[in-house]
């Protein structure tokens, strides 16, 4: 009796240890290539918000449909070349501000902690002192310098995805093997397509809006870099509830710098905290819905592990990749576990709804 226990024990032992090893070496797989996987990951986004878009334009506007490809094509190339000019040249601008304003933060720095104490306020001084600003800031501009390379990868790999569009759902079929089987991992694939979908669509014209208020209530304040801190602000709330609050002392303290007024900071920060709180907690939520029924708590993890694996652009992945794996889950018995800990209620979404609603086309 001992000896068959000792051989499960030991095949679960070996299988633990397998899985500890695989999971190793995904992560290492996923750090070393992760200039080649983010720029993927972009491109497929794109290639799903470009999908439905083509197909909105084909159907009502009775657009041939290499037409409509093509003009989706032209516009995401020079889309994501003018973003990435204009992100380095708003990096540029920050970095010649923060030379200009080098001496003015060091001073403003100890009259922001001195309510701290005198203990206190030279613990938080000697902490921020070990701190190496510029060579972080020369960092920053050549990251922002390789966007423009990245950007060119992923119009590479739009396009190519567009070429290969057409035999998508064939060899959907054949590896399948069963038209069933095919037509269910069309369904996933269509429903992760319109969740993420939405969600990005709907982000993006809250953070723009957000953005916007931003940049006003800066140039009302009569205060440098209002484009930087709209366009920061814009990527970071795309990063849920972490995103905001980093905005907003981000905000805070750049007007403090740019100021040096205790009065005209308090301002800023109150106007800049009441824009963040009324859109991200009542305008953001009526307009998403339901589309996003997921664990608070495993939003963080997820914000945390891409984070991690990925910097800033993981986290901005972060909500699409756990919105994928969440409908996958659903739909394999033994990882249903998995999307229920990853859903809100413990009632995971399988997006099958979104097939009755015939408002988009069947994934590629």
């Amino acid at each position: 009796m001992d000896q068959p226990q000792d051989k499960v024990l030991r095949e679960r032992l070996q299988t633990g240890f397998l899985g500890i090893i695989a999971f190793a070496l995904i992560l290492f797989m996923l750090v070393q290539a992760r200039f080649i996987l983010i720029s993927l990951a972009i491109a497929i986004i794109l290639f799903s918000l470009t999908s439905d878009a083509i197909w909105a334009i084909s159907t009502r506007l009775k657009v041939p449909h290499w037409l409509a490809t093509t003009l989706a094509l032209i516009g995401i190339a020079l889309g994501l070349l003018w973003i990435s000019t204009t992100i380095v040249a708003q990096v540029n601008e920050v970095v010649l501000t923060a030379i200009a304003y080098a001496e003015r933060a060091q001073e403003s720095l100890p009259v922001l902690t001195e309510w701290l104490g005198p203990e206190a306020q030279e613990r938080v001084m000697t902490f921020i002192s070990g701190f190496n600003i510029p060579g972080w800031i020369r960092s920053l501009a050549g990251q922002a310098s390789g966007i423009l390379s990245g950007s060119v990868l992923v119009i590479l790999f739009v396009g190519f995805m567009f070429a290969e569009r057409v035999w998508f759902s064939t060899k959907i079929e054949r590896l399948a093997k069963d038209s069933e089987d095919a037509r269910q991992v069309q369904e996933i694939i269509g429903s992760i397509m319109h969740r993420v979908n939405r969600y990005l669509v709907v982000k993006a014209g809250v953070s723009a809006v957000t953005a916007l208020f931003i940049w006003a209530i800066f140039k009302l304040a009569g205060l440098e870099l209002a484009g930087p801190v709209a366009l920061l602000t814009f990527v970071l709330n795309f990063i849920p509830s972490v995103g905001s609050i980093v905005a907003t002392v981000v905000a805070a303290l750049l007007a403090f710098v740019l100021s040096g007024d205790t009065t005209l900071t308090l301002i800023v920060a109150a106007a800049c905290t009441a824009t963040q709180f009324i859109i991200g907690n009542i305008i953001d939520p009526m307009l998403l819905g339901q589309t996003l029924r997921m664990s608070s708590f495993g939003i963080i993890l997820s914000l945390a592990f891409w984070g991690a694996v990925w910097g800033i652009a993981g986290m901005f992945l972060a909500v699409p990749i756990m919105v994928a794996m969440m409908i996958v889950c659903a739909h394999i018995p033994w990882l249903r576990p998995v999307a229920v800990m990853l859903s809100r209620e413990g009632l995971p979404d399988d997006g099958s709804g979104d097939e009755k609603k015939g408002d988009r086309p069947r994934a590629a």
